[in-house]
């Protein structure tokens, strides 16, 4: 069953209904769920695992590592539904759930936890380091992560819990958090991990190095990007804020502001330019997109709203904060695919494993739980009290579209008051093209709130479109049959992306690499590079110099591909549709443009709409329907765009590739200039195929885009 809230006030929360009541409410629904599978008391927070090939602990690993894999998941299960449980304690000490009360359940396995030889001990750092030989003494432990939440939460229950231990079972605990406090670490967002180890130990009266946590400190500065955005690992996720932007003024609270002002006030200073955009980020409702890794974390991208009001001079706007807080967990809570047997499942949705990286076991979505952080502030506080407002898209007219862009991460999202929908445009990111998992979380062209990316479509070899023939894009030899090759197959698209094929010899080039160019007159440019490596030169490289700009319903793209070997082929995605009965529309509109709409539901039996166009530079549009690659649905559809580039070198071929996609939440069809809202496009090269100069693109709804991709090489930045 889903969430139902018992509590709901319209006055205080017009958009959501949820008051500090409902969230309660929500932590106890998730704890009951929980502890389903607690089926003694002295047994640790350790659910049954729905998948054992991705997530650890991993059955075909090295021994040795299995055991620190093993440990680390009964820590994780119990910290991470703490970051729930910590906060309902602290609102009502004797709360129960499964029969237990959940203060003296905690408090006995975080002591249990931290206890050298007890069956459910995580393990000190130098343990773990001995049950592997130390076979790299610089070697970080997820037991790293786990301890950061465990301090927050003994903070948060500080008056029900820590308190109530002795001062011997307190130096346990501590000495236990002083183990990762001072080891090393992962060097990204993973050193806050330790400054707030050494900040709780520190604010208990224990002896820190102080040096060591003004190394850690000046490195998590030496991120920032600007924008309340820093640089984490390889690219820009939401660990931006539910780490850098949760953690860090947590830090200035227990540590920082007394010790480390001149720090404490950049960290401070950074979480309210956040604030200045991120409500942006998230759509009408308060959806939360999937983007970027750890998506099984869901809701907690709206942790660094509750992160800035821990600080002393907050600036966020605490009826839009509760809002988008709200919004977000009853995207996630308001739907029964959420979880499996109370616990919810490794996805965004329902369970997909397309989703989930090696480093997440069966506890790990329980991170979502530092939402309920919130709860820590009191009922009287402006979070609680303030009236529900829904910032921009209260005042947004009807068809406008809000845009944010910041250069610091390479981010532009834009509010559609058409459809309620956020779209978001990412790039400064590179990765390995055979990591298709982690190219779906980043490298997308747009990532759509009430579209979850979609993974590679998979074709059906018996209903195969063999379109592309008839279109002239390879000749009658490659048709297929059962003996030769197929035109089309898995693998030659992707949602929302660009997928290169080799008609010479069949390579089928990803993209994995975006970098980000800025925008310029209304246009976002970026470059998207196929088998990117640093090794090769730029001009050994296929690529799309990309070129978009939103219209009411969605995006347009205007986009120059830059090529080196021909005859190759392109096909561009579009979102991926779930099809739980779709009707399919073709249209075309007289000038040889064509569209495919398609009409249907989602799982839950909402209205979706969405369709894709294909303008200038294309040859086709067909669409393949695929399961099993969609978050919301078992079934699901991808219209995609194909063109060729037949001869070798052949200035008479378009250069450009004009299409769009647009959606909508209801039934209402789209209009006709909606689905062809370009009423003409000019190039102005003297071939006219958009070889160079402006390409100028003018809507039915009378603006203008001018694009123009000259000089946009020196605006490339990663």
């Amino acid at each position: 069953m889903s969430f139902k809230p018992k509590t709901l006030d319209h006055d205080l929360s017009p958009y959501t209904g949820l008051t500090r009541q409902s969230w309660i409410e929500a932590g106890e629904y998730i704890m009951e769920g929980i502890f389903k599978h607690i089926k003694d008391f002295q047994d640790p927070v350790v659910i049954p695992r729905t998948e054992d090939e991705i997530s650890y602990p991993h059955k075909n690993g090295n021994p040795k590592n299995r055991i620190a894999e093993e440990k680390a998941e009964i820590f994780e299960g119990l910290t991470r539904t703490f970051f729930i449980a910590a906060p309902l304690i602290h609102c009502n000490p004797e709360i129960e759930a499964g029969g237990y009360k959940l203060k003296d359940y905690y408090k006995n396995q975080v002591l249990r936890t931290c206890t050298s030889g007890d069956k459910c001990c995580a393990g000190t750092y130098e343990e773990l380091q001995e049950s592997t030989d130390w076979a790299d003494p610089y070697r970080p432990f997820q037991q790293t992560v786990e301890t950061c939440a465990l301090v927050i939460c003994l903070w948060i229950s500080k008056e029900e819990i820590w308190n109530t231990y002795t001062k011997e079972e307190k130096d346990v605990i501590a000495n236990f958090l002083m183990s990762f406090a001072k080891a090393p670490t992962v060097p990204q967002n993973w050193r806050l991990f330790n400054m707030l180890d050494l900040a709780f130990l520190h604010m208990e009266g224990y002896e820190i190095d102080k040096n060591i946590m003004r190394d850690h400190a000046q490195a998590i500065l030496s991120y920032y990007v600007g924008d309340g955005w820093y640089r984490d690992g390889y690219g820009f996720d939401y660990y931006s804020c539910w780490a850098f932007n949760v953690y860090a003024p947590l830090w200035n609270v227990w540590y920082g502001y007394d010790n480390e002002p001149e720090m404490a006030a950049l960290f401070e200073n950074r979480s309210n330019e956040l604030m200045k955009t991120y409500d942006g980020f998230f759509d009408k409702d308060g959806w939360t997109n999937m983007w970027g890794r750890s998506g099984i974390y869901r809701n907690a991208a709206t942790s660094a709203f509750d992160g800035n009001m821990f600080l002393r001079h907050s600036t966020a706007d605490p009826g839009l904060a509760r809002r988008i807080s709200s919004g977000s967990l009853m995207q996630f809570l308001g739907r029964e695919d959420t979880f499996i047997d109370g616990v919810p499942t490794l996805g965004f949705y329902k369970q997909f494993m397309p989703l989930v990286q090696g480093y997440s076991c069966a506890e790990s979505p329980f991170w979502f739980g530092k939402a309920f952080l919130c709860l820590h502030l009191p009922a009287d506080h402006p979070f609680w009290t303030a009236k529900e407002n829904n910032g921009c898209w209260d005042t947004l007219k009807n068809g406008e579209v809000q845009e944010y862009t910041l250069n610091g991460p390479g981010l532009c999202y834009t509010n559609h008051s058409a459809n309620g929908e956020t779209i978001l445009r990412s790039a400064k990111f590179t990765r390995s093209e055979n990591d298709k998992h982690t190219l779906w979380n980043y490298c997308k062209l747009s990532y759509n709130s009430k579209y979850p990316w979609e993974s590679t479509p998979v074709f059906d070899q018996k209903e195969i479109s063999i379109k592309a023939k008839a279109m002239g894009i390879v000749d009658e030899s490659k048709a297929p049959d059962e003996d030769k090759k197929v035109l089309i197959q898995t693998g030659d698209v992707e949602s929302q992306q660009y997928v290169v094929k080799e008609l010479f010899s069949e390579r089928v080039l990803n993209v994995n690499a975006m970098f980000w160019a800025g925008e310029k007159d209304g246009v976002l440019y970026r470059r998207a590079y196929f088998d990117y490596n640093e090794n090769t030169e730029n001009c050994w490289l296929y690529g799309i110099n990309a070129a978009d700009f939103p219209i009411e319903n969605g995006i347009i793209r205007v986009d120059k591909h830059r090529t080196f070997r021909r005859p190759i082929q392109f096909t561009l995605g579009s979102y991926g549709f779930p099809d739980n009965g779709t009707e399919i529309i073709q249209k075309e509109d007289g000038h040889g443009n064509k569209a495919i709409i398609l009409k249907g539901k989602d799982s839950l039996g909402n209205d979706k709409q969405m369709a894709m166009t294909i303008y200038y530079g294309w040859k086709g549009i067909d669409l393949i329907k695929t399961h099993g690659t969609n978050p919301d649905s078992e079934d699901s559809i991808v219209i995609y765009g194909i063109t060729s580039l037949d001869n070798l070198y052949d200035a008479s071929e378009p250069y450009i590739m004009v299409s769009q996609v647009i959606t909508k939440e209801s039934a209402e069809d789209f209009t006709d200039e909606e689905i062809f809202a370009i009423d003409s496009i000019k190039t102005t090269d003297s071939a006219g195929t958009g070889s160079y100069g402006d390409v100028i693109i003018k809507l039915k709804n009378g603006k203008q885009y001018i694009v123009n991709y000259d000089e946009m090489e020196g605006r490339l930045t990663l």
